[in-house]
């Protein structure tokens, strides 16, 4: 067994460019940068005017990051909440027990760092079905519920449910949102996102939706933007990879969207563009078939194969001198 071993990586291949590798093929990894020491090299958040969420035309983006936070950051803030958006915060389980952070009240550092204006007017918890964190959490809801805030939960059998969770998460916070902005005439109401840590669950439901509700929020710029106000959010592979999933699920949707906009039009032509949907190039009503005509030229290089292998500079496979 050993000398096979020794002549499976002795053995040469004449005709290889590239060395070949054993190891079990894994996905590249998502790099995402990390957060600045001051606000200027931040991405900007251009706002999604949605049909559906007047409340966005009356939030008040300036300031949003804190100036030189990264500065600031210590390991005690990890127990808080922190401001994400205006009306969208995103921390620990321990948070969602705070009485004075929930009311909005001064006093404690967790609510000094919330932000000023009112109270937090809804929770949203994130938790893994029939485990301890389950329970534990039963006790935030019971003080929510006390203190007459709106509370719903999100039970998940791991994180890879999650994504399919995730419009509804957007739609919970949505909808309530804009619950509190017809009631009070204007007023814009404050959610708490929250799971045993506040750095793993919940701050996916948080990346995802500033995906979901902004124009130019990709899921590299918004996991930056998460970790630029909660520094001790972690994202992990594996949901780096979940959130590029949704990301793409989100394109999908808008180019349909925007692809219906402009049928609907006067005389077919459209109404422009869905907001917050991507540029699309011209559209096809009929769908690329693959069937190839017997008579074709065989040397030549078809419309697939171009699309396929059109601008391949590196080949894995050189010809062996004769």
């Amino acid at each position: 067994m050993a000398r096979m071993a020794d002549d499976v990586e002795t053995f040469s291949y004449p005709h290889r460019n590239s060395e070949y590798t054993y190891r079990v093929p894994t996905p590249p990894r998502i790099v995402v940068p990390p957060p600045a020491l001051n606000s200027d090299a931040l991405p900007e958040i251009t706002l999604n005017a949605l049909r559906s969420a007047n409340f966005l035309n009356s939030v008040n983006y300036n300031n949003l990051v804190t100036q030189n936070a990264l500065l600031e950051w210590t390991y005690e803030r990890r127990r808080e909440a922190q401001m994400i958006l205006p009306y969208l915060y995103l921390g620990p389980m321990t948070a969602a027990k705070d009485e004075p952070f929930l009311k909005g009240e001064a006093g404690t550092t967790t609510a000094v760092h919330a932000g000023p204006g009112g109270g937090i007017t809804m929770l949203l918890g994130v938790r893994q079905k029939h485990s301890f964190e389950s329970k534990l959490m039963n006790g935030a809801l019971r003080k929510a519920q006390d203190m007459g805030i709106e509370s719903h939960t999100i039970d998940l059998v791991d994180n890879q449910a999650l994504i399919h969770n995730l419009p509804q998460t957007t739609a919970l916070i949505n909808d309530h949102l804009t619950r509190v902005h017809q009631a009070t005439g204007g007023g814009l109401g404050k959610v708490l996102v929250f799971c045993e840590s506040g750095n793993e669950r919940s701050a996916g439901v948080v990346a995802a939706y500033l995906m979901e509700t902004h124009v130019d929020v990709d899921y590299i710029k918004a996991m930056q933007l998460v970790q630029a106000q909660r520094f001790c959010a972690n994202f992990d592979d594996a949901m780096k990879r979940l959130l590029q999933s949704y990301w793409d699920i989100l394109c999908a949707r808008r180019a349909v969207a925007a692809v219906a906009d402009v049928g609907s039009g006067p005389d077919g032509g459209g109404g422009g563009a869905a907001h917050g949907s991507l540029p699309l190039g011209r559209v096809t009503k009929h769908k690329r078939g693959l069937q190839v005509d017997e008579d074709q030229d065989m040397g030549g290089m078809d419309q697939d194969d171009l699309e396929r292998f059109g601008g391949r500079t590196f080949a894995p496979f050189v010809d062996r001198p004769l």
